[in-house]
């Protein structure tokens, strides 16, 4: 019999239950649906089917659809069936009467940034039928903001991810050839990654957004653009999959981007390299020195207190400065407005280092930093690190040797 499945101590998840408590609390929530996979996984260690509600003040339930059983293995939070969703108010009436007899119009927040509107139209209209009424808010920024925050143990995950990327890159470059398709290439590194734990999956939180393992493109393929929020493309496999590998063959003088990550117990790391089977042409070799010199100056930068934006215009005139502005991160209308990004169980986290992103760094981010630069009928090229933020500087948590990656 298995007693636990439990990846998050109960301690863990309380603490972190507490701190959304103090958020709703500053914002005048009564309380806090969360619905997403991710964030349950996060508020309570579990993501089957179902709806926790967190109090502003007082124990959260986890509502679960299926598995209930499941569900009483991974979370140490008090679990109960679901049961008919349209009878979802008065489940909470009977669980937090207090809360729900009162006579007055009850603000719940949830996480409206995921949910899809037919399940928010719904919600709204069954919360609301009661006593008083519902009004149903965007808690969403909430969320994000305490998820930015890492604790050590999701630290060293995100590390072990690091390791994982390494060793399984160090490993398939030995197989490396010319006239090797990306995709029977991207297979081999996949194989290795999995083999370290590798869960097959990289999460993001956008709308329509997705990403396989990563990005393995060569040449100018690398540079056709498509739906993805990045500086680079790919031709991928169809219409259906239009990013990253495609069956075509690695050619010689050609730059290979290498965007690769991992997830570990469900935490990413986000790497890219830059790898030619003889020589880059002069022009991206020096596309590429200035994505190094543009991650050494954000690395100095990267403290608390920088402001994200004011990182990313410094990225900017640095392009500018080296005559790049126009191929930096991305060509034309289709340049990514970013340098970085925040990662953890997703790799579309906050901060970002954008314009408008006015946040300043605080100590536990995780922050993937990309300069990278397109050229269309040629390639892309750079470089990406992830860091921590420590409490005087940054911390690199990738692994793998830095410089292009030159094979004969």
């Amino acid at each position: 019999m298995i007693d636990s499945l439990q990846s998050i101590s109960t301690e863990t998840a309380m603490e972190r239950i507490a701190r959304l408590q103090q958020e709703m609390q500053a914002n005048g929530a009564d309380g806090m649906l969360i619905t997403q996979n991710i964030d349950l996984f996060y508020f309570t260690g579990s993501m089957q089917t179902g709806y926790a509600f967190v109090p502003a003040s007082g124990d959260p339930v986890f509502y679960v659809k299926r598995s209930v059983e499941r569900a009483m293995l991974e979370t140490g939070i008090r679990v109960k069936e679901l049961g008919a969703f349209r009878q979802f108010r008065q489940t909470l009436a009977g669980d937090y009467p207090e809360l729900f007899s009162g006579g007055k119009c009850l603000r719940i927040a949830a996480d409206l940034d995921v949910l899809p509107a037919q399940t928010y139209l719904k919600l709204a209209e069954w919360l609301a039928a009661g006593k008083g009424g519902c009004e149903l808010v965007d808690g969403s920024a909430s969320i994000r903001k305490l998820r930015m925050i890492k604790s050590e143990v999701e630290i060293e995950r995100i590390e072990a991810a690091a390791q994982a990327v390494d060793e399984a890159l160090t490993e398939a470059l030995n197989e490396l050839r010319e006239g090797m398709s990306e995709l029977a290439w991207m297979a081999r590194i996949e194989y290795e990654l999995r083999l370290r734990g590798h869960i097959g999956l990289m999460r993001m939180r956008g709308y329509n957004q997705e990403i396989a393992t990563g990005m393995l493109i060569s040449g100018a393929a690398a540079a056709m653009p498509t739906y993805f929020d990045g500086p680079a493309g790919g031709l991928g496999l169809g219409a259906a999959s239009p990013q990253s590998v495609s069956r075509s063959l690695i050619k010689r003088n050609e730059p290979i981007l290498l965007d690769i990550g991992c997830c570990i117990d469900g935490y990413i790391i986000d790497q890219t390299r830059t790898a030619v089977i003889g020589e880059l042409p002069e022009r991206l070799l020096f596309a590429y020195q200035t994505s190094e010199a543009i991650i050494r100056e954000t690395e100095q930068q990267m403290a608390p207190g920088a402001v994200c934006s004011d990182l990313y215009v410094r990225a900017l005139a640095q392009a500018a400065t080296a005559g790049l502005a126009d191929h930096f991160m991305g060509y034309g209308a289709d340049q990514a407005k970013f340098l970085g990004h925040g990662i953890g169980l997703e790799i579309d986290e906050w901060p970002v280092l954008a314009k408008g992103f006015d946040m300043p760094l605080e100590a536990g981010m995780v922050i993937a930093v990309e300069p990278k630069f397109t050229f269309p009928g040629l390639g892309v090229v750079g470089i990406e690190n992830s860091y921590c933020i420590t409490n005087a500087s940054s911390r690199p948590l990738t692994r793998t040797k830095e410089g292009i990656i030159q094979l004969p």
